[in-house]
């Protein structure tokens, strides 16, 4: 069975951390510009001494500052902002250390598992499967690919969606592929349909050839199940963005059409958010998509804010951005510190592998076919 792996907060009566000083602040003096020798944010669990007390950003990502804040009483709290959302007056953070040098703190051994106290089912950290490398200085297969056994993984996969379903919010990183498959659009739609989706952020295309799917059973203009083409199949994606642009929106697309059918109905009838980033070279775009870039981030941003479960599949470039705006951990509203976990699903190495190198290390990562992916999670879950 699932259990939460417990947060060990640091102990900040012990030196060197008990005497470390306040942290350096400095004034936004123009909007979008930091104070030089601004301290940047990583995925980890950080903490700043503010007045005498070291206190724990409750939302965070790679990559941003820190701003003090203070609430309606004057007692300060951490914001994570990214440089270009900084405001004339913000007070930011500085320092380059993170041992406590400079009243900075960085905690990434919060999850771990003590080893006299794994257990064979134990979760651990994110990533690390839950428990500890041994003694031996050389082990075959640590790395992610094609020969790796993910079995484990699954089994993972399936105690914690089950979990997160009643307790969690799970967002879904998606690229198209799985608008060109029939059984993979059958087993997602399932999936919302049963409570393991509260978001999804994906790109133009995956919503467009979803309703193609639903429109006329193609993707591209083949059959999503026979893959033959039809006759000026070519022109069923460009038939339904015109039909979506002539409703008005994808809501009204659907209810106009009667769609009942693929995952993008599915979201609309279960009122689950989508966040649809635009790219260079989108057709259309369907209405919904936010074609700046910086909008686009932003959305993405709010979705993942709250989340406890990301779980990316097929899409490089969505994948990373998800990935560097996702903290490793969240704070729950009675103050919990609690593991926030990702998964990065492709059937190239490099893709999955990518994840880890740009320093989103509470990674797991699996290598499949994410059409069969999904169809292997539903069936194990029971939704289809």
């Amino acid at each position: 069975m699932f259990k939460m792996p417990v947060y060990h907060a640091p102990d900040f009566t012990r030196e060197p951390l008990a005497s470390a000083p306040n942290a350096r602040i400095a004034r936004v003096v123009r909007d979008g510009v930091a104070p030089e020798g601004f301290h940047s944010t990583s995925m980890f669990p950080e903490y700043v001494k503010v007045d005498g007390v070291w206190r724990l950003a409750k939302q965070s990502r790679m990559d941003a500052s820190m701003v003090v804040a203070r609430d309606d009483a004057g007692a300060p709290f951490i914001r994570v902002v990214e440089n270009r959302n900084l405001k004339q007056g913000d007070q930011v953070v500085l320092g380059r250390t993170e041992r406590g040098e400079e009243g900075i703190y960085l905690h990434e051994n919060g999850f771990a598992v003590p080893r006299d106290d794994i257990e064979g089912d134990d979760w651990g950290a994110p990533g690390d499967g839950g428990e500890l490398a041994g003694e031996d200085a050389f082990v075959f297969r640590q790395g992610r690919s094609r020969e790796t056994s993910f079995a484990r993984d699954y089994d993972r996969l399936y105690e914690l969606l089950r979990y997160e379903r009643e307790h969690g919010k799970i967002v879904w990183v998606m690229g198209p592929a799985f608008a060109f498959n029939a059984d993979a659009r059958y087993a997602m739609q399932a999936m919302v349909e049963n409570g393991y989706v509260d978001g999804i952020m994906a790109g133009n295309a995956l919503a467009t050839h979803d309703l193609e799917g639903s429109m006329f059973h193609t993707a591209l203009g083949q059959d999503i199940y026979t893959q033959q083409p039809y006759r000026n199949g070519h022109y069923h994606h460009l038939d339904v963005i015109n039909r979506v642009r002539r409703s008005g929106s994808i809501e009204q697309f659907v209810c106009d059409y009667g769609i009942r059918t693929g995952i993008v109905s599915a979201c609309v009838r279960n009122n689950v958010p989508m966040v649809l980033a635009g790219s260079i070279r989108d057709d259309g775009p369907l209405p919904e998509v936010v074609g700046n870039v910086y909008d686009a981030q932003g959305a993405m941003r709010e979705m993942v804010s709250g989340a406890t479960t990301l779980i990316c599949l097929a899409t490089t470039l969505h994948t990373i951005a998800a990935g560097n705006m996702t903290p490793s951990y969240t704070v729950t509203e009675d103050g919990t510190v609690r593991p926030v976990f990702l998964y990065a699903v492709d059937i190239s190495e490099f893709a999955v592998n990518k994840l880890l190198d740009r320093g989103s290390l509470a990674a797991t990562t699996i290598v499949a076919n994410v059409q069969d992916f999904i169809t292997i999670v539903a069936r194990q879950l029971g939704v289809i």
